[in-house]
């Protein structure tokens, strides 16, 4: 089962295109949380919270406990402009040092930008954002 790490932004629509691959992101997120905190900026899972709408896709899928489910606490919201932070930051180090990811440093930029234009919209428009999880 394949990991992604994917953008949710707040309210129904926001009026903008919000996928994000994140499956490369998902791969290596533990050396990208090492990164991070070498770069002094806030890890990516640090933006991660759990909601009703993909712990309910983890259930359709047959993963976790319905009754768990339940009991979910109200997922936390984040201002876009400190995920950019860490997005460019994270971008900044990948293309200037390239052989620090090896052969999946094209994908993880790939898709930090993916994550860059997402944010870049969320800020445009004011609204929150966080990161959750699939697993396919």
């Amino acid at each position: 089962m394949a990991a992604s790490l994917y953008i949710v932004v707040e309210g129904e629509d926001p009026g903008f295109d919000i996928f994000v691959n994140g499956r490369a992101l998902a791969r290596n997120e533990d050396a990208l949380e090492r990164l991070a905190e070498t770069l002094r900026v806030t890890p990516l899972l640090h933006f991660f919270s759990a909601d009703e709408n993909s712990m309910c896709v983890l259930l359709e899928q047959g993963s976790g406990d319905p009754e768990w489910a339940q009991h979910l606490p109200q997922p936390q919201w984040f201002d876009p402009g400190q995920g950019l932070i860490t997005v460019r930051a994270l971008i900044e180090f990948l293309t200037s040092t390239p052989v620090s990811f090896g052969s999946e440093t094209l994908p993880v930029v790939g898709e930090l930008r993916e994550y860059e234009r997402v944010l870049d919209k969320a800020v445009k428009y004011k609204l929150r954002w966080h990161l959750a999880v699939s697993w396919r």
